[in-house]
């Protein structure tokens, strides 16, 4: 291979290199805020460090393209080091839930006290400004962590993951176990809990599991709404209202639909439905385990069947020789004319 030319996020996923990588821009257009926005600093270290082959190359060069503006600051970002911080902090409300989960925190000291056994507990001091620090006192930080910590059990407790008791003891719930076993974001579970009733139907799971948090980041690329809303009009299950087609969550019910209905997607929308099915498993099955808690029998069953029709790619009503590798539309027909329904 003389040249490579690939996107942004398969920098991560290639493992590749070469004696001189062009990095073409430093921005990209963010779908969810219909804006372009910067490289995040973390994947330009990892793209310019694809420059260089192991055990060839003495030297390698690395052109970055970008405006005039950014220019300075990149100069000094390549040649300087920069402080790393933590975002714990705006994922607190996960780590929690699975620490009382498996007992490790059981009161709200037990919170504080993971807090200071965490990276952000020292880079408190180090930058306040960062983290929203009024000062750098004892007094100081034991306020924060313990807004913090209230704030975030406070969030878990609406979102009825985790009771408290005596406004100080933490006890996990069933909705709080169900989502650290499968790895689910809290606010999704939530939304399981809310949204999944005794009539939901499949067509209702999957606008619901399409809503999940975990899809909030799939990216609706520019002028990509034009292509989904195409899509739309040759898919069995028809979007209520006006739907946004910008939407992540819109587009995710799409693509939902397409890997069911084995229709030819481009590469970057197959890329998309990968991504979104390597969750939608774990989704449904935690919607299996919110119906079966509140003993609605039929509504679980359709989240199973929905379990299998994703892992097969067609539709519960669709022909069983359909599961068989190689079955395409013609020859399904050409059994089914000769009375060949099933293996």
């Amino acid at each position: 291979v003389q040249v490579a030319v690939v996107t942004r996020n398969l920098c991560w996923a290639l493992n590749i290199f070469a004696h001189l990588i062009i990095v073409m821009d430093t921005q990209f257009y963010n779908g969810k805020i219909h804006a372009y926005e910067d490289y995040p600093i973390t994947d330009v270290l990892q793209m310019v460090g694809r420059a260089n082959r192991p055990l060839e190359d003495d030297d390698a060069k690395c052109v970055l393209m970008c405006q005039s503006c950014k220019k300075d600051f990149f100069k000094k970002f390549l040649n300087e080091s920069l402080p790393v911080e933590s975002h714990l902090d705006h994922r607190l409300h996960d780590h929690f839930n699975a620490e009382i989960v498996t007992k490790t925190i059981e009161n709200k000291q037990d919170a504080v006290d993971y807090l200071t056994w965490t990276f952000i507990y020292r880079r408190l001091t180090q930058n306040p400004n960062y983290y929203n620090l009024q000062g750098i006192t004892h007094r100081h930080l034991s306020d924060h962590l313990s807004e913090l910590v209230e704030n975030t059990l406070q969030d878990l407790e609406h979102s009825k993951c985790i009771s408290i008791e005596d406004e100080m003891d933490c006890l996990p719930l069933n909705l709080g176990m169900i989502a650290a076993y499968y790895y689910i974001n809290y606010t999704t579970i939530e939304l399981f809990s809310l949204s999944l009733n005794n009539k939901t139907k499949i067509r209702g799971l999957l606008e619901i599991i399409s809503s999940a948090a975990e899809y909030e980041a799939v990216p609706v690329r520019h002028r990509e709404d034009q292509l989904l809303r195409s899509l739309a009009t040759r898919l069995p299950n028809k979007l209520a209202g006006s739907p946004r087609y910008n939407d992540p969550h819109v587009k995710v019910n799409l693509l939902l639909q397409a890997h069911l209905s084995r229709l030819q997607l481009g590469a970057e929308l197959q890329g998309d439905t990968e991504m979104i099915l390597g969750k939608a498993i774990r989704l449904i099955q935690a919607c299996v385990d919110v119906l079966s808690s509140n003993g609605w029998l039929s509504p679980a069953v359709a989240a199973m069947e929905l379990a299998q029709m994703v892992t097969q790619a067609m539709w519960s009503k669709d022909s069983y020789l359909k599961q068989l590798p190689h079955f395409t539309t013609d020859i399904i027909k050409r059994c089914t004319d000769k009375g060949v329904e099933t293996v």
